[in-house]
């Protein structure tokens, strides 16, 4: 009796415990999701019935008169946004309020999340102080004769294809081609995976976004529990594995840049400069002033960063271009447009790639933003409050540790702002109408200081990649190909489409 006596008192405990946040947005005045016991809002996600993405979409289209709606990680209290307005203020104007993205539960980040995406405060700033002058436009030029070879590669990968009448997945396709380009750009090495079936930076790009229910459950515990979860981790079975080569590749290069321009040479020269210093964006002196901030470019350090640029550079680029071609196989006039854009400026250039022909496609960019409109990898941002704030225009007080989503998904298809916003349209990226209400909410990079820093890099290569394709084959829908894909329900913070996109590849005729 008395043990069943201690239990019941448990389960008392921990239901208090997790409905103690409950009544934080009806005190506030602010509508919002009812939560459930231990989960919150989110069932659906952790039960990968639903993506954040979705979640937070179906939020804001279920209260379109409302400003920001509140919901419920688990126990820990989250607003969505839906004005353009207040998201500004959070991601630029009051961004000191939000610097931290707060994506990971928890007080300590495992090794390889120590990178600038989930760095926070005084590390986040410190990385991006370094790292800002490695993507530069000399540097990206650079980089670029890293691109040509595996373009080549990517045009034989699909003209076997086409020769053989047989449907290609593009996404399939452009994964290899990304792993490969950041497998040389990353690590300085020859990914192969255009040419290898069973390529090891191919199954590694598939491991690091493998995301199923035992990592949902270890991501419910650290939200239930985030003072006691640290030694939880969610890239073990990688870390030394990654850590491991990153040290083997600076001693092959004597721990000197190797003049491959690479982003291994980036970072041993960013090493080179020594101990990394700047005013704190956490700590602050008495008369409120910065306190000093120092980082160790340490092996641990350059592995996490080099982690990053592989796997937000392979899923994102490998996502976006993909989408791009689907949505070419579907409206073949704009496909038309872009193949002659892309003939035009190649003539240019010898009928070379190279980084100023890619510049020079202007279309060819609009097209693929559109398509980052339709589907951005990134289809919602997340912030988390730092210190007390007041939203001014709802006069709603937010606490510490409150985390804001900007729902980019559901944003970048509202009719408000984008006529006919179903339809695959370039020209909405034409700088005559491209006006600043659109601006103001596209951002399939982020926005603000937190930005992606490999942005222009990313579309760079995206660029490259779909100019090899388009200069050489036509696309069509395949007999399986689904006009309206599904959305990969169990993605967590990049975009997926469920079960690939085969696509016909048709070789053209030399023009």
């Amino acid at each position: 009796m008395i043990f069943l006596a201690f239990v019941l008192i448990g389960i008392v405990l921990l239901y208090l415990y997790n409905v103690r946040t409950f009544n934080y947005w009806t005190k506030r005045g602010v509508k919002h999701v009812t939560p459930m016991v231990f989960v919150g809002s989110t069932l659906d996600v952790y039960l990968q019935k639903k993506s954040v993405t979705q979640l937070c979409a179906e939020i804001y289209v279920n209260h379109p008169k409302e400003k920001i709606v509140g919901m419920f990680w688990s126990t820990k209290p989250v607003l969505v946004i839906r004005d353009p307005n207040i998201i500004k203020s959070i991601l630029i104007a009051d961004f000191y309020h939000f610097y931290k993205r707060g994506v990971m539960p928890g007080n300590t980040l495992e090794p390889l999340l120590r990178n600038l995406f989930f760095a926070e405060g005084d590390l986040w700033r410190l990385l991006r102080q370094r790292l800002t002058p490695a993507f530069t436009s000399g540097k990206l030029k650079a980089m670029f004769p890293l691109i040509t070879e595996r373009a080549e590669n990517l045009r034989t990968r699909t003209l076997n294809a086409a020769l053989e009448g047989r449907a290609l997945d593009a996404r399939d396709l452009m994964a290899r081609y990304t792993t490969d380009f950041i497998g040389a750009c990353g690590f300085g090495l020859d990914a192969n995976s255009l040419n290898d079936e069973d390529s090891a930076f191919r199954k590694l790009g598939a491991d690091i976004f493998h995301f199923g229910l035992r990592e949902n459950l270890k991501l419910l515990i650290k939200d239930m529990f985030p003072n006691f979860t640290d030694n939880i981790k969610f890239f073990d079975r990688l870390e030394d594995k990654i850590i491991d080569l990153v040290i083997d590749i600076q001693k092959q290069r004597n721990y000197q840049p190797s003049k491959r321009n690479d982003f291994i040479d980036l970072m041993l020269e960013c090493k080179k400069k020594g101990k990394i210093v700047g005013d704190s964006i956490e700590n602050f002196n008495k008369n409120g002033s910065p306190k000093g901030a120092e980082v160790d470019l340490d092996d641990v350090i350059m592995a996490a960063q080099v982690f990053v640029f592989f796997a937000a550079g392979f899923e994102t680029s490998s996502s976006a271009t993909s989408y791009t071609l689907h949505q070419l196989a579907y409206y073949p006039e704009v496909q038309k447009k872009v193949q002659k854009e892309i003939d035009t400026v190649l003539t240019k250039y010898d009928d070379k790639l190279s980084y100023d022909a890619i510049k020079e496609m202007t279309y060819l960019e609009w097209t693929f933003k559109e398509a980052l409109r339709l589907f951005p990898s990134l289809g919602f941002l997340i912030r988390t409050c730092v210190k007390p704030y007041t939203i001014p225009e709802v006069n709603v007080p937010i606490d510490k540790e409150v985390r804001v989503i900007i729902p980019v998904q559901a944003l970048h298809t509202d009719p408000q702002y984008w006529n006919k916003p179903d339809e695959f349209r370039p020209e909405r990226f034409h700088p005559d109408e491209f006006n600043d209400v659109a601006k103001s909410i596209y951002m399939p990079f982020g926005e603000g200081p937190r930005s992606c820093i490999g942005e222009r890099l990313g579309l760079m290569q995206s660029l490259a990649g779909l100019a090899a394709v388009l200069s050489r084959f036509t696309v069509e829908p395949a007999p399986e190909t689904k006009r309206y894909p599904s959305v990969e329900t169990r993605a967590d913070i990049v975009q997926a489409i469920d079960g690939g996109l085969p696509l016909m590849f048709r070789q053209r005729k030399k023009q």
